[in-house]
């Protein structure tokens, strides 16, 4: 599993493409949709 092997990350910055194991973008994590509600102190 080195440059050659294109399913491995450093495969694919060898050759140049993108995949499962290197996306193009940075993926960021989903949010939730709801946020619990920050209580009042009184």
């Amino acid at each position: 599993m080195g440059r050659g092997d294109k399913k491995t990350k450093k495969g694919k910055i060898f050759k140049g493409s993108f995949g499962k194991s290197r996306p193009s973008k940075i993926v960021a994590p989903p949010k939730k949709a709801e946020e619990k509600p920050k209580k009042k102190e009184s």
